[in-house]
C-alpha cells in the first residue's frame, strides 16, 4: 500500500510514475477513482445510519432544507436542491404522510405551496444529524484528527474550485 501511495504521490506532482503501473492499478490510483470509492463508502455508511431512523438520504436532504429555509415555496425548494419537481412531490408526500412536514398555500403567493417542518420533523432531523455525524466519523476513523481536518479542507477546496 505504501508503494502505491508513493507512486500516486509522484503522479500528483506531475511526474509520470503512474505510466509504469499496470492499467488497472493506474486507474485505481487516479484521484477521481479514489474520491469516488470513498464517497460511495461514505454514502453507504450514512444511508445505513439514516435507514435505522427510517429515513432515505434524499428525504433527509429535503427535510434539512425545509427546516433551514421554511416556510419555503415548493418550487424554490426543488431549485435549491436540484431535485426534479416530480421527484420532489413524491418525497414531500412521504414526509407529509409521516407527519414531518406540512404544505399550505404560500402567504406571499397563494398559487404556490409553502412547505414547513413540523416539530416531529425537526426532532427527526436532530436525530439524523447525530447518526450522520457518527457515520462520517466512522468514515474518517483511519485518519488522525489533524489528517481528517486536512482532508475536509482539501475536499472543500476541490468542491469550491
Amino acid at each position: 500500500m505504501a508503494e502505491a501511495r508513493d507512486r500516486s504521490e509522484g503522479d500528483a506532482d506531475g511526474s509520470d510514475a503512474g505510466a509504469t503501473l499496470p492499467a488497472l492499478q493506474r486507474v485505481q490510483a487516479l484521484p477521481s477513482w479514489l474520491i469516488g470509492r470513498v464517497a460511495a463508502r461514505g454514502r453507504g455508511l450514512v444511508a445505513e445510519a439514516l435507514a435505522r431512523e427510517g429515513v432515505k438520504m434524499l428525504h433527509h436532504a429535503v427535510l434539512a432544507a425545509v427546516c433551514e429555509l421554511g416556510p419555503v415555496a415548493q418550487a424554490d425548494l426543488g431549485r435549491r436542491l436540484s431535485i426534479d419537481p416530480k421527484d420532489l412531490v413524491g418525497i414531500l408526500n412521504d414526509l407529509q404522510a409521516d407527519g414531518l412536514t406540512v404544505r399550505e398555500p404560500d402567504p406571499r403567493d397563494r398559487r404556490k405551496n409553502a412547505v414547513t417542518a413540523t416539530p416531529a420533523g425537526q426532532d427527526l432531523l436532530e436525530r439524523c444529524a447525530t447518526v450522520a455525524e457518527a457515520a462520517n466519523a466512522q468514515l474518517v476513523a483511519p485518519l488522525a484528527p489533524a489528517e481528517a481536518r486536512q482532508l475536509i479542507a482539501l475536499l472543500t477546496r476541490l468542491h469550491e474550485a
